[in-house]
């Protein structure tokens, strides 16, 4: 997912903690319990060594955004590590419904999770006695309202993007450790999110989010190669791009092609689409939000509030 500060980073909504809803039901193996009873063992393989995977999912107005791509996701990470969920595709989308229904949430963030489950200490996961399953839904509060008025401010980090060859960052893992190290430079910077080069020096992804630039009016991307997330909010804008006519590169940048873009924005599940308007201390452009930037977010508050 997809975080600064309260549960996942500082703001913008509750997953966890003092800021989750009180009254919250939530689904572990089956069984919807109070948030309270929420728990899992110490010895689950998740815990002990982050194996496992997850999708942060949305529902806008009472409807799942994407389910069947982030279930698909999901289930394709999972197969990436040799991690067979115990339940099929279409009942954990079923119970991502049952969840927001039984919390009586329409806007909501929704964290499903597949853990490798209860083992030993050792890293040996033939060890586990079997997969779990746990779906957290809860009310979502995004960036404030005038940092996508505005636009954020970032910087690129020193730490870099994971090898592809050590670990595939289109597998969405438990193991967060290198996005956070990441998140730590930007928030000691004084920055809501950092950018991320990978081994060649190349841009690849935020801590939480993909990244594009606009340069001549057409919207540039990291291609996967670039070691990035394949990002479900990045084929929306993508595809919503193309509905007007514009189409996305798919090129390797280097911090000369953001200092130099006439636009930068970020894309993810919860961030969904925000502006960037300053990296490493240098405006973009003029500072302001540029107009492919406003008419692509319009276009995804359109489709996901319409």
């Amino acid at each position: 997912m997809r975080r600064q500060g309260t549960p996942e980073a500082r703001p913008y909504w509750g997953i966890a903690g003092k800021e989750i809803t009180m009254g919250l039901k939530v689904y572990i193996n089956g069984e919807l319990v109070d948030k309270e009873n929420a728990k899992i063992s110490v010895f689950d393989h998740g815990f002990l060594y982050g194996d496992g995977v997850f999708e942060g999912i949305r529902a806008y107005n009472g409807k799942v955004f994407k389910m069947k791509e982030h279930i698909d996701r999901l289930f394709d990470s999972a197969a990436a590590i040799e991690l067979k969920a115990p339940i099929p595709r279409e009942q954990y989308a079923a119970a991502i419904e049952s969840t927001l229904k039984a919390n009586n949430l329409r806007d909501a963030y929704i964290r499903a999770i597949v853990t490798r489950g209860i083992g030993t200490l050792g890293l040996n996961p033939r060890n586990c006695t079997g997969a779990s399953v746990v779906i957290i839904t809860d009310s979502i509060a995004l960036y404030p309202k005038e940092l996508y008025e505005n636009g954020l401010s970032v910087i690129t980090v020193s730490t870099i993007r994971n090898h592809p060859n050590a670990l595939d960052p289109r597998i969405k893992s438990l193991n967060y450790l290198n996005n956070i190290l990441a998140k730590i430079e930007g928030l000691n910077a004084g920055v809501e999110e950092a950018i991320m080069l990978n081994i060649q020096g190349y841009v690849a992804e935020c801590t939480g989010d993909n990244i594009f630039i606009v340069k001549d009016g057409v919207p540039i991307t990291p291609p996967l190669s670039a070691g990035i997330l394949d990002g479900i909010t990045r084929h929306t804008v993508m595809d919503l791009a193309a509905a007007r006519g514009i189409m996305v590169r798919e090129d390797n940048l280097t911090r000369y092609d953001l200092f130099t873009a006439d636009e930068c924005f970020l894309t993810g599940t919860a961030a969904e689409l925000i502006p960037v308007v300053k990296i490493d201390g240098r405006l973009v452009a003029d500072g302001k939000p540029g107009p492919t930037t406003l008419q692509l977010l319009a276009d995804f508050r359109k489709l996901t509030r319409g």
